[in-house]
């Protein structure tokens, strides 16, 4: 055997249900399917039963205890020569093993990784928020397949390794968020050769709304601090650019309310003839609403445009927006409370953060 693909699940049978119907339709047919279902309330044992005569899968479960020792527990009962782990919100085209058969045959290296994209099938506001996750004006760009980078660290949704790296580096570490960026930290620094396979590609639903595609980005900015934590030196300035984006949002956000007050203030002393007219509170507090406007309805512009033109439709764009901010603003403000918890407060990282794994 030699690809084993593992995905863990809780609470997806519906995605679970179209990864493996996409599983169904590969080009290459020598990989076994393995899926752990992590302590799911509504499990996905029906719908894994419906591929039993299609694929070569295994169905498992167990009590939830996070992403991370899922796929543990499915590389542990897996028999191929290489992992592959997938995210149960991806689909993969029918090309994908091929594109990694052919990499892994004219360059072999010990661990590798594919971008994502978003499918014609997804909603609007999936759309959006895939946008938001691959933008330049969002994210530099940086997960969005591109091959400039020095070094490549693959993310869960899509990412694959020897089972002799998986093994001896003992897979993923049990950590609150963050934990495939983690092993993938621990592959390059053990000295194992890791690529961009940039065919090897995934359609990735990533979160069906904003509230929780704020979830999932606050998430990631907490796990930040605790990976800087964990691999001191990995903190690199583009990390920070979500806090600084956050702090302008709310500064241009108190000099509108704050201009908006002044002038207000303003009309009321006119009103009640308390001073005479000069316009002089209005005026300062049109400039400060102004000035605070101004950078927001750029930015704002900026990603209608880009992303009307990227995804071929205005309604689109105008998702993509809320879902720009979101990202942003929802990394900066995990990262902001985990930098105080962490650095300021000295709390370990699950005293800091005791909540469910999929929160």
């Amino acid at each position: 055997m030699k690809y084993s693909v593992i995905i863990p699940v809780y609470n997806r049978p519906d995605e679970a249900d179209e990864l493996l119907a996409s599983l169904c339709r590969q080009e290459v047919k020598d990989f076994e399917v393995v899926v752990v279902e992590d302590g799911s309330a509504i499990p996905c044992k029906d719908v894994v039963e419906k591929y039993a005569d299609s694929l070569d899968i295994k169905y498992f479960q167990k009590p939830n205890g996070g992403p991370g020792p899922a796929r543990n527990y499915g590389v542990e009962r897996a028999q191929g020569e290489y992992i592959l782990i997938l995210d149960s919100d991806c689909i993969i085209p029918p090309g994908y093993l091929s594109a990694v058969e052919k990499e892994l045959t004219e360059r072999p290296c010990d661990a590798f990784g594919g971008p994502d994209a978003a499918h014609d099938s997804f909603t609007p506001v999936q759309k959006a928020i895939s946008y938001s996750m691959t933008s330049f004006f969002t994210t530099g760009g940086i997960r969005g397949g591109k091959q400039k980078m020095d070094k490549f660290y693959p993310r869960s949704f899509n990412m694959g390794m020897r089972r002799t790296v998986y093994n001896q580096l003992g897979g993923f570490a049990r950590m609150r968020f963050g934990e495939d960026i983690d092993f993938s930290y621990r592959i390059v620094e053990a000295g194992y050769s890791c690529r961009l396979f940039p065919e090897a590609w995934v359609w990735h639903k990533r979160r069906t709304d904003f509230r929780k595609f704020f979830r999932q980005v606050y998430n990631s900015g907490i796990a930040r601090i605790n990976l800087e934590k964990r691999h001191p030196g990995t903190l690199k300035l583009v990390h920070l650019l979500p806090m600084v984006f956050t702090l302008g949002v709310f500064g241009c956000l108190l000099l509108i309310v704050g201009g908006a007050g002044l002038w207000t203030y303003g009309e009321w002393l006119d009103a009640n003839g308390l001073r005479p007219t000069d316009n002089m509170h209005q005026g300062v507090g049109f400039v400060l609403s102004l000035l605070g406007l101004i950078p927001l309805l750029l930015y704002s512009g900026l990603i209608f445009i880009d992303s009307s033109l990227r995804n071929r439709s205005l309604w689109v764009g105008l998702l993509s927006i809320p879902a720009a901010f979101t990202q942003l603003t929802g990394y900066g403000l995990g990262f902001i409370e985990s930098w105080w918890k962490r650095c300021v407060l000295k709390q370990d990282e699950f005293t800091a953060f005791e909540k469910n794994f999929y929160d």
